[in-house]
């Protein structure tokens, strides 16, 4: 069923009511595993409940018989095991239990766990009245985030059945068996289904990646710019020689104002000189700019040639390199050429990101916030509140929002057009500062704007345009800017392709995990939005 090693053993932990005990008896059912529940072995121990183990013998004891059980099953093989949510807060019970097989911690949003726990009288670290539960459970979760956040594996449990969650544990262990750490994303495409790899030094194991998913070795196209080229291009051209490939460095000039037809033609000569045929790849190797250019390119190219994304920034990885959506800039605006091309795969190293210029980073922070406010409210309040604490599972976590709204609408005939939150105004900030204002940067003033338009509308409560406000100034983005004509940023809006006719077409936010698409709210209105966050 895996290839996970037989006699590794396999650990759930996570905050209590995340489903351990449900999900670690199934799972072991499908393994044909023996399943062991600690805290049930600590109950059977004392001879009694856990709240009364609190109540009557103290934490202390309870603490050490979980670390005395946490030695003595890391002594056996091919188990099962569901830690108590605090169990692996030990850093010795930690490191034994990873030393005998994989850590996986379940996840669940607050709201999932409060409904889960609030009818259990038998949680003594939640004696607390129903108003206090909320809090009390906000604040051992921020207690325990370094804990959980140090586990490579994450399972999110929330509005899914024991079933649903096995499976992608099942998909955890495929993935970690085949590259340590590595985090595996399937997309359901109409074509088919790709992964999004996530891991540290995964642009080593690129070429080993690429056999397991089809591709042929032979000659492939590494895209990229001179500047990634010279930092990254070694380590993945290595990664896919080792494997039997033979890659080629195909070069682009730098920047957004290159991002057009005369550059993407220049490309073609180069793959002839590679000796590409139909079942070469063209690998992206780069930020958002590399990878619409390569993917156009890819497409193109004989009448199309498998593509892959190797993205190299933060606003790469979390947006642009997932979905499929490829295009290059007219002087009139931003993608307004381009085509549908999935890749037979990304590959995600967040290792790269050491060498991303602060600013870049903060760009691709942009997008985050903004799929936090689409699809995963905790993310947003993640940001919010103490930041994250794993990049590897910041970028995971804001992955799967957009993969979630691509596997709905893969051609941007519905939902997918929310994903444009903020891109309207920011696009049309971007063009009239002829790319000095980076990508991120625009998107994280039209999410702003976008907010304050929904308050205009009445369909948005003040405070949710504030946090956001708030939010983006918190990671380090433009809130507001000057210099730029509010009346030429509402011209350059007449371009965007996502209008509808004549209409323009403006994602708005009602509240946290609810966006709607407004056609025309009225020059006016969208006026005064654009005026909370420039002024000339």
């Amino acid at each position: 069923m895996t290839d996970f090693p037989a006699e590794k053993n396999i650990v759930l932990t996570g905050f209590m009511g995340t489903g351990k005990t449900t999900i670690g008896r199934l799972l072991a059912e499908r393994l044909d595993r023996a399943f062991v529940d600690m805290d049930e072995q600590i109950e059977a121990r004392f001879g009694k409940p856990i709240a009364r183990i609190f109540a009557e013998d103290g934490e202390p004891a309870f603490r050490v018989a979980e670390a005395q059980l946490c030695a003595a099953y890391a002594q056996q093989p091919g188990l099962v095991i569901s830690t108590g949510g605090g169990a692996l807060v030990a850093p010795a019970n930690r490191h034994a239990l990873a030393q005998s097989g994989l850590l996986i911690c379940l996840t669940a949003t607050v709201d999932t766990i409060l409904g889960r726990v609030s009818q259990n009288t038998d949680r003594p670290l939640l004696a607390a009245d129903r108003d206090d539960l909320r809090k009390r459970i906000r604040d051992l979760l921020h207690e325990r985030r370094h804990t959980y956040a140090a586990i490579a594996h994450q399972v999110d449990t929330s509005g899914r059945s024991p079933d649903q969650v096995v499976d992608e544990l099942l998909n955890t262990l495929r993935a970690d068996a085949e590259a340590p750490g590595m985090t595996c994303i399937p997309v359901r495409e109409p074509e088919g289904v790709y992964d999004i790899c996530i891991g540290e030094g995964l642009l080593e194991a690129s070429g080993r990646l690429l056999l397991r998913r089809g591709l042929r070795p032979g000659p492939v196209a590494v895209v990229s710019n001179p500047d990634i080229a010279h930092h990254l291009a070694g380590r993945l051209q290595a990664g896919l020689r080792a494997a039997g490939f033979e890659p080629a460095l195909c070069l682009v000039p730098e920047g957004e104002q290159h991002k057009t037809l005369d550059t993407i033609a220049s490309l073609y000569p180069q793959f002839v000189a590679a000796h590409l045929d139909r079942s070469s790849a063209v690998v992206a190797l780069g930020g958002g700019v590399v990878g619409d250019m390569a993917g156009f390119a890819a497409a193109t190219y004989l009448r199309g040639v498998p593509f892959v994304q190797v993205p190299t920034s933060l606003l790469a990885m979390v947006d642009s390199s997932v979905g499929g959506k490829t295009g290059v800039d007219l002087p009139q605006g931003k993608n307004l050429v381009g085509a549908f091309k999935q890749p037979r795969a990304v590959i995600i190293d967040p290792s790269v990101l050491a060498s991303l210029p602060g600013a870049e980073f903060r760009a691709g922070l942009a997008e985050i916030i903004k799929h936090g406010i689409l699809g995963h409210a905790d993310l947003f309040c993640q940001l919010e509140e103490h930041g994250p604490t794993s990049l590897a599972h910041l970028v995971a976590d804001a992955v799967r929002v957009k993969v979630r709204v691509v596997e709905e609408d893969p051609f941007e005939q519905g939902r997918r057009a929310t994903l444009n939150l903020g891109h309207t105004f920011g696009h049309a900030i971007e063009l009239v500062s002829d790319f000095k204002v980076r990508h991120g940067e625009g998107v994280a003033l039209g999410l702003i704007a976008a907010a304050n338009l929904a308050v205009g509308m009445g369909r948005c409560a003040p405070e949710l345009a504030r946090r956001i406000a708030a939010v983006v100034d918190r990671v380090g983005l433009p809130a507001h800017i000057t210099g730029y004509a509010l009346d030429a940023v509402l011209a350059a809006m007449q371009t965007d392709k996502k209008r509808a006719g004549k209409k323009l077409r403006f994602i708005i936010p009602q509240a946290l995990e609810d966006v709607v698409i407004v056609d025309d709210p009225g020059r006016d209105a969208v006026r005064a939005a654009l005026a909370t966050v420039l002024s000339e």
